[in-house]
């Protein structure tokens, strides 16, 4: 249609062309559009035909000026597209006017178009050599963004870098880590993927395998595609592919059932209507071009009368195709005549759908865009009255420079282009849904705004059906999620999806999913059976409530007592032979001191507090001298009485009971001097012991010093020594007469006992280095009074016949 400034436009209407062998012998023959029409292409083309015819009635944007337009058909070839590029650019005028007032109808100011990216690549790579302004509907290759190769492109859509980020974000969401891609061979594709992927790699998301294909090459090239999706573990297939290449690979899988795959879809065919025919991708999600309403545009698309179609080739292919009839009288075909029958308020196709205007609207945006420019330029306000002159020549040139700058609202939209010449990312999230009729439908259940600050661009406010109309999100990841305790490892050779999850080493944890490291725990903490968290480890030491600590304090008790009853029982026969004879002063000061080594192992016993790492060493060193002490007075008595036997003796004068007594301080202050030492420059004192066991703690008394340990050990031992070799000198001497016998047998158990205690001691760990000790003070203890006082007691209380001094005094 002629106007006073001219609009090109370029759809592609038929879907191929027909391949043409040349063999240089003759002219090629012009490229032809075959095929059936694209029913949305034309939709498109109608959409800013109504755009134009309503700028054109306006009495405010360009006020008495026409626009009139050259809409082509690509035919959704490059080739047909850079055809029609210089068609565009040459003008079609096949005279030229030196006149003013004629029409500048031969001069395309701007172009809107084309609905594929490679096709606008081909188109503004001769566009920019002229200035041209294109704005496309649809081309959606983030390549061009690039001002310094496509400097007169703009477009209402959005960059597919946007939907690449929002698609990686949409993926990351759901959990998907494992997916299969697959694009279009195409500037589309190409360049839509490796963004998707680019952005994928950053969210952590792995690509099992990644194709691409093209609808005009061979059938196993589309076969082949298709196996490598059946064949695959990844559940979920991200496909970045143009609508009329993808219904080519979902034709291709339909031949076959595979295993249900969760289709992620680009704009470009998750959107398209022709589309939602195959069952193989129901419950698929992506994102599409928020919907619009545009008054008035289905009227105009079903006023078709037949005078309008008959005058239009492409509006007459259409329809014959609609309603299988023929236009033409006398035309050789099998179709019938159309008798004026057809009603297209019934036709239901993509050209009469107008319940979701997604991609219509950016058409309707770009001719309002175009229109707003040419306005800038050529009229201007005068007196509150806009003005404009239809006779001012413009160049494309000056309407590339009013595109940059144009800000508008028409319909409620808003139109702007950035540096780049995108406008603002808004993409509704669309998910196919199984109508109440068993159909497929496109519902949108959230959307992604990428204006808004990071990570509130994503919302989601309506349930989604997923693949096999499932309501639970389906799982596509290499390897399940490395539960708490354990972290992952990664497969040699294989993506960093694909791990093995390994236990936390002992010590450490892992309180998050997915860990890639475990963590010690704090020192004073152990993990738990899971090893997910950090428990405090328990503290451990001998205890009166367990049963060796009950046992122990039942022996500790039961000795001290048989002490006392001894004690007793030799009081309550002081005056017998036996008592006096075995030295009644110095055995009561034994079974005192035996009571007492008894009594002091349950300062062993319970938690250790720095008073009782004091008092229990110094109580069992000085009480054990004091012990050994006494025995060995009781020796030395033996010996001395012996020597008193002999004729012109005169021992026992200077070994009387003073002497003895003495002998029993002297001993034991010696050992009061050691513990006194010791306990002033390093004592004992309570620690926790953390490196003998890993998952708890021992409480327990560090030595402070180890020399005053082993020195109050060592003179324990040098008197037992002595004792003990003093008692053996004296064994021979007359049986009822002294208790030499006795004494080097309970010498030798506890020297024997002692002896086995040092490497018993140093080996034992935790509570039962305690034990240990606990054990050797009271076999010790034990051994010397069953051997030393077991004889007495039982000649007192069971042969009293044996206790008088003619049979203590009989030497046999």
């Amino acid at each position: 249609m002629d106007g006073d400034y001219m609009i090109g436009g370029v759809f592609s209407t038929h879907n191929s062309i027909p391949t043409v062998r040349h063999d240089y012998t003759i002219m090629p023959e012009p490229l032809r559009c075959t095929g059936s029409v694209e029913s949305r292409e034309l939709h498109f083309s109608r959409a800013m035909i109504f755009a134009i015819e309503e700028i054109n009635n306006s009495t405010k944007l360009l006020p008495g000026i026409r626009l009139g337009y050259q809409i082509h058909d690509s035919c959704t070839s490059v080739p047909v597209a850079v055809k029609v590029a210089l068609q565009l650019t040459n003008g079609l005028d096949v005279s030229y006017y030196t006149e003013r007032n004629c029409s500048h109808s031969g001069v395309t100011l701007a172009v809107v178009g084309e609905t594929g990216s490679g096709h606008s690549v081909a188109m503004s790579r001769i566009m920019r050599s002229f200035n041209i302004p294109q704005v496309s509907h649809f081309a959606t290759c983030a390549c061009l963004s690039n001002k310094q190769q496509f400097p007169s492109f703009f477009r209402t859509i959005p960059s597919d870098k946007f939907q690449a980020d929002a698609l990686a974000k949409l993926v990351k969401q759901f959990g998907w880590t494992w997916i299969g891609a697959v694009r279009s061979d195409s500037d589309y594709g190409n360049y839509g993927m490796a963004s998707f992927l680019n952005a994928a790699y950053k969210e952590g998301i792995c690509v099992e395998y990644s194709e691409s294909f093209y609808r005009t090459q061979p059938r196993n090239r589309i076969k082949k595609v298709a196996d490598v999706i059946r064949r695959s573990t990844a559940v979920v297939v991200v496909a970045f592919v143009a609508a009329s290449d993808m219904r080519i690979l979902m034709e291709e899988l339909s031949r076959e059932l595979s295993s249900p795959r969760q289709w992620i879809g680009s704009e470009s065919w998750v959107t398209h209507p022709d589309m939602l025919r195959f069952t193989v991708c129901a419950g698929a999600v992506g994102f599409g071009i928020p919907r619009s309403v545009i008054p008035g545009l289905r009227d105009f698309l079903l006023d078709l009368s037949p005078t309008k179609v008959a005058a239009s080739p492409v509006l007459t292919e259409f329809w014959e195709d609609a309603f299988n009839c023929t236009i033409k009288k006398g035309a050789t075909t099998e179709k019938s005549v159309c008798n004026g029958s057809e009603d297209i308020q019934n036709l239901q196709n993509a050209y009469t759908d107008t319940s979701q205007l997604r991609v219509t609207n950016m058409v309707y945006k770009a001719v309002y865009a175009i229109a707003h420019a040419i306005h800038n330029d050529v009229c201007h306000e005068i007196d509150s009255t806009t003005q404009c002159d239809k006779l001012t020549k413009i160049e494309s040139k000056q309407i590339l420079t009013q595109l940059k700058k144009i800000n508008f609202f028409q319909n409620g939209y808003h139109v702007s282009f950035d540096a780049n010449g995108d406008p603002v990312a808004m993409y509704e999230l669309v998910n196919w849904q199984k109508s109440k009729s068993g159909s497929l439908e496109m519902v949108t259940v959230g959307y992604y705004d990428a204006s808004l600050p990071e990570g509130q661009e994503f919302h989601i406010y309506q349930n989604l059906t997923w693949m096999e109309d499932r309501t639970q999100v389906p799982i596509s990841v290499c390897t399940d999620s490395c539960p708490s305790g354990t972290h992952k490892v990664l497969q040699k050779g294989k993506p960093i999806c694909c791990y093995d999850c390994v236990p936390c080493p002992e010590g450490e944890i892992s309180n998050t999913t997915d860990s890639l490291n475990c963590f010690l725990c704090p020192k004073e903490f152990w993990p738990n059976v899971k090893r997910d968290a950090c428990l405090p480890k328990p503290v451990e030491f001998l205890s009166y409530n367990e049963v060796l600590g009950i046992i122990l304090a039942t022996f500790s008790i039961g000795g001290a007592c048989l002490a006392v009853i001894t004690a007793t029982v030799f009081f309550r026969h002081r005056t017998s032979p036996i008592v006096r004879a075995n030295n009644s002063e110095l055995s009561f000061l034994l079974l005192y001191s035996l009571t007492l080594c008894f009594l002091c192992s349950l300062i062993f016993i319970g938690a250790p507090s720095e008073w009782s790492c004091m008092l229990r060493h110094a109580a069992f060193g000085i009480t054990f001298v004091l012990c050994i002490s006494c025995v060995l007075g009781k020796t030395l008595v033996v010996l001395m009485a012996f020597k008193e036997t002999l004729p012109g003796s005169n021992v026992m004068k200077w070994f009387g009971p003073p002497q003895q007594r003495m002998t029993v301080v002297s001993f034991t202050f010696i050992q009061v001097l050691i513990c006194i030492i010791w306990l002033l420059f390093h004592p004992p004192f309570p620690m926790k012991n953390l490196s003998t066991y890993k998952d708890r703690i021992i409480l327990e008394c560090a030595l402070g010093s180890a020399v005053g340990f082993w020195a109050v050990l060592a003179y324990i031992g040098l008197l037992a020594v002595f004792c003990f070799v003093l008692a053996v000198l004296a064994r021979k001497l007359p049986d009822n007469f002294n208790e030499a016998k006795l004494i080097s047998f309970s010498m030798l158990i506890f020297c024997a006992v002692w002896i086995t205690f040092i490497p018993a001691y140093v080996s034992s760990p935790g509570k039962f280095t305690v034990a240990v000790e606990i054990f050797a003070i009271l076999a010790s203890s034990f051994g010397l009074i069953l051997c030393i006082f077991a004889p007495k007691l039982f000649i007192i209380l069971f042969k009293p016949e044996k206790n008088t001094k003619k049979h203590v005094m009989n030497n046999k």
